[in-house]
């Protein structure tokens, strides 16, 4: 797949997604998000993509949204002291990266940010959502909205404080300082940092100990349980839909030939596939609405 603004290489199970607008540091525009929604929904679809490795063409990941795109940041122009509930119930108020961040969140594949260069504004909150964030020397990281009169963006307020911590979250965001990827390392924002020669092979990596050795419905299972359950607010949320997917899991050839592979010492040869066979109780939650009341 290439389009305007990204192209998607598929390679023995793993889709690297590249942000391909190099010659503007790959920032980010209302066709890039629609391209990249299009990717995913692609991946999800395909039983042969098994992860998903974002990155960014030339020297930059993604410098923020592109400010020569009249609808960078929402589409919406409301006047700021409405009181009228519709005023903000408009859908056209949902900001981009939102919407791309929702979109990462329901993934049903693994999806690895391989952080090449710059990350700033939604070059950086678009990153939250995806599993496994490694990073380039090179690379380097701001939450600038403060310093651009608007606030972060991209369910970054859900998602920011849940990856490194509140005060980490809020030091960063209210100094919208761009700081490298050690600092981004020890807040705990990305995995490893590697030299930039090394960088796709070390996502690579990650990806391909995910696609030769796991079971695909399991992982998307995971990935919905991990991600879902960091809002929850009891663990009995979490035992319930844990015991549904273990007897559902148990029950299936994936289980069976898991422990034969096992106990045979050879790699194993999982059948099942998350097109036909994720479980019958899937999707366990209802999806909310974009107004107040749930109901757009």
């Amino acid at each position: 797949m290439t389009g305007q603004t990204i192209t998607t290489d598929l390679d023995s199970g793993v889709m690297t997604l590249t942000l391909n607008r190099p010659d503007r540091m790959n920032a980010f525009t209302r066709v890039m998000m629609e391209e990249m929604l299009a990717a995913l929904d692609a991946a999800d679809a395909d039983d042969d993509v098994r992860a998903v490795i974002v990155t960014g063409a030339g020297r930059g990941f993604c410098a923020g949204v592109d400010l020569d795109d009249d609808n960078a940041f929402t589409a919406a122009r409301v006047d700021p002291a409405a009181t009228d509930p519709d005023v903000w119930d408009d859908a056209g108020n949902r900001d981009m990266g939102g919407i791309l961040a929702l979109r990462l969140f329901n993934c049903l594949k693994p999806v690895i940010a391989a952080v090449n260069g710059p990350a700033v504004g939604i070059g950086a909150t678009m990153q939250l959502p995806m599993d496994i964030r490694i990073a380039s020397e090179t690379a380097r990281f701001g939450f600038v909205f403060a310093r651009r009169g608007i606030v972060p963006e991209a369910a970054s307020s859900w998602f920011l404080p849940r990856l490194v911590g509140m005060s980490q979250a809020l030091e960063w965001c209210y100094s919208g300082r761009v700081f490298d990827a050690d600092e981004a390392r020890a807040g705990g924002l990305v995995r490893s940092v590697h030299a930039p020669g090394d960088l796709l092979e070390a996502a690579n990596s990650i990806a391909r100990e995910i696609a030769d050795n796991t079971a695909p419905v399991s992982i998307a299972l995971t990935r919905q349980m991990m991600w879902r359950m960091a809002g929850a607010d009891h663990p009995m949320q979490a035992h319930r839909i844990d015991s549904r997917a273990i007897a559902a899991r148990s029950s299936s050839g994936d289980a069976a030939e898991g422990v034969a592979s096992f106990l045979e010492k050879r790699p194993p040869a999982f059948s099942d596939r998350v097109s036909r066979d994720m479980p019958g109780f899937y999707p366990w939650w209802q999806e909310p609405g974009w107004s107040a009341g749930g109901d757009k």
